[in-house]
């Protein structure tokens, strides 16, 4: 029963940590998309700050959706091999965002496709801040709740 309370736990913070993920990728792609319409903090209009409020959010929703597969499947192997580093998470989130991109590209259909190289690595890099915002709020404890924490830390007698 404490190994199954154990799991359920780890997968609230997964979860937890994958909202906090989707909300700095969204926050990050927003501030950078305002800021090369010309968008400065101390020029910026009250309405085009209240604007982030709602704007944030949403778009986050549409970073969470398309990258919840590939996402689970780093997440997933964080998990497995325990990776706590925030290198790893950071060039994951890069990963995931590289893999939507590519999904994007071949869809032929959708008028969605990015083709501008600053548009590409903004994706990228908020990718990039997802996956460190993951480490900060869930991957810092990544296989934890695997680990036997009856096992011995020093070994056994000897027998000599």
């Amino acid at each position: 029963m404490n190994r199954l309370v154990a799991y359920i736990v780890r997968f609230a913070i997964i979860l937890f940590g994958y909202a906090v993920a989707s909300l700095a990728a969204s926050a990050f792609l927003n501030v950078l998309f305002l800021a090369s319409l010309g968008y400065a903090p101390v020029q910026a209009h009250p309405a085009a700050t209240a604007s982030l409020y709602f704007s944030i959010p949403f778009v986050a929703l549409f970073v969470a959706y398309f990258g919840f597969m590939p996402a689970a499947v780093v997440i997933l192997i964080a998990e497995i091999l325990g990776r706590r580093d925030w290198l790893f998470y950071a060039l994951a989130g890069a990963v995931v965002a590289g893999v939507f991109l590519g999904l994007v590209d071949n869809v032929r259909d959708s008028a969605f496709a990015v083709t501008e190289t600053s548009t590409l690595m903004a994706v990228l890099g908020g990718g990039m801040v997802g996956g460190i915002f993951y480490w900060l709020s869930a991957g810092r404890w990544a296989g934890s709740w695997w680990k036997d924490e009856k096992a011995p830390t020093s070994p056994g007698p000897t027998g000599s």
